[in-house]
């Protein structure tokens, strides 16, 4: 049996070839372009990579190119955590020196002697894979977006807060194109305070605002022209003109954030799992593209429901030493899994009645704070999720909560 350790760089890599010894067989210095890969897979092939029994590969990250080429066939791709490298490195070294092909040699003996308790990267999908990289990069716009509004947010306080008292009814806030057109067109107090009826009919407009447009225009002239505190005439129009460049990248992550939410509703039905996975209460399309993106649908990827749940860490873990026992939440973690599944739970309360009746009870029965009966309620529903997947059978509510269904009538 032959080990393939590679440590990653961003223009070259190093690899190293060991055998069940742990003697090192081959080490070569490769670029990262196509002559690079090929070189790496004529070394593989050299000593014995065949289609059929390809050499397994470990290495420091799961992305990029040099990955792509490794999962084509049926290669496994071990995808090694940094830290857990820098523990193995350890056992080799007590000196704590470094090289770039010690660490190779590093990631295949960890193969050699532990290949067992890692799990390789899933053997999902293309189309899955896709949905991935649509669902993440649509989380980060949101993000992305949310954290701009929060700074401009931030400095409207400081001399603006006329603005924010006018958008504090609208979802979204200053999200929304009719604040931000508002911004655009008065970015100080004292020009919005000179805006016309007229004006901000118009601006509404623009914003492809239907309905209750005079309404909304006389309350927005009434609070913009109420008596608010000012900033000197100078600071005021310094602070509209840092607005502005503000509000610049907030159009820009609110539009990339939409562009990608659209490119998400296109791609997420047409996979096979989606019908399963919107079948669950609480789960729409952009929330189960998400969950899909970080379970995959590499049906082999997890051996039960256990195994899913920890690795979305819901499920509690017991720290045992002596006579003293604790049972906690996970700090270990797909965070990206786990913050996918607080907003599940949260809106499967309200859309399901089993849902919601579980809830009550972690409240009342259990004395579970808030988030801990949510993520009770989602550690069951993503067990559910498993097993509808597993057996190709969408989400039944007398099934799923039979006892609190019962309890409710």
């Amino acid at each position: 049996m032959i080990y393939c350790g590679i440590d990653w760089a961003e223009r070259t890599h190093d690899v190293a070839l060991v055998d069940d010894s742990g003697q090192l067989l081959a080490k070569r210095h490769i670029t990262d372009d196509a002559a690079g890969y090929k070189l790496l897979l004529d070394l593989l092939a050299e000593y014995g990579d065949t289609t059929e029994n390809p050499i397994p590969v470990a290495i420091e990250t799961s992305r990029g190119l040099l990955v792509a080429v490794l999962r084509q066939g049926k290669r496994k791709v071990f995808a090694i955590n940094p830290m857990a490298a820098s523990r193995y490195r350890d056992r080799h070294a007590v000196s704590r020196k470094k090289s770039d092909p010690g660490d190779a040699l590093v990631l295949a003996n960890i193969l050699r002697t532990d290949m067992h308790a890692h799990r390789a990267l899933p053997n999902d999908s293309d189309l899955a894979r896709a949905v991935a990289v649509l669902a993440r990069a649509q989380q980060d716009a949101t993000w992305n977006r949310q954290t701009i509004a929060n700074q401009l947010r931030s400095l409207l306080r400081e001399f603006y807060p006329s603005v924010l008292e006018a958008v504090a009814t609208w979802s979204n806030g200053l999200c929304r194109p009719e604040a931000r057109e508002l911004l655009r067109l008065a970015p100080t107090p004292t020009r919005a305070a000179r805006l016309t009826r007229t004006q901000l009919e118009a601006a509404l407009k623009r914003a492809g605002r239907k309905r209750g447009i005079t309404a909304e225009a006389e309350r927005l002239r009434d609070i913009l022209r109420a008596d608010y505190a000012h900033q000197p005439p100078l600071v005021e129009d310094a602070l509209g003109k840092q607005m502005l460049a503000l509000l610049v990248q907030l159009e820009a992550a609110c539009t990339a954030a939409d562009d990608l939410a659209e490119a998400v509703e296109e791609a997420f039905p047409q996979h096979p799992d989606a019908e399963i996975i919107l079948s669950f209460p609480g789960l729409g399309v952009q929330l189960g593209a998400r969950v899909l993106a970080e379970i995959g649908d590499d049906k082999a990827r997890f051996a039960d429901a256990r195994g899913l749940k920890a690795y979305a860490g819901s499920s509690p873990v017991t720290r045992a030493s002596g006579k003293k026992s604790s049972i906690t939440r996970r700090w270990v973690k797909n965070d990206r899994l786990n913050h996918a599944g607080y907003l599940w739970a949260f809106s499967a309360i309200t859309a399901s009645p089993g849902a919601k009746a579980h809830y009550r009870r972690r409240r009342d029965q259990h004395s579970d704070w808030h988030a801990a009966a949510q993520r009770n309620l989602f550690n069951r529903m993503i067990g559910q999720l498993y097993c509808c997947l597993q057996k190709r059978e969408l989400f039944d509510e007398e099934t799923a909560f039979p006892t609190e269904l019962a309890a409710a009538a």
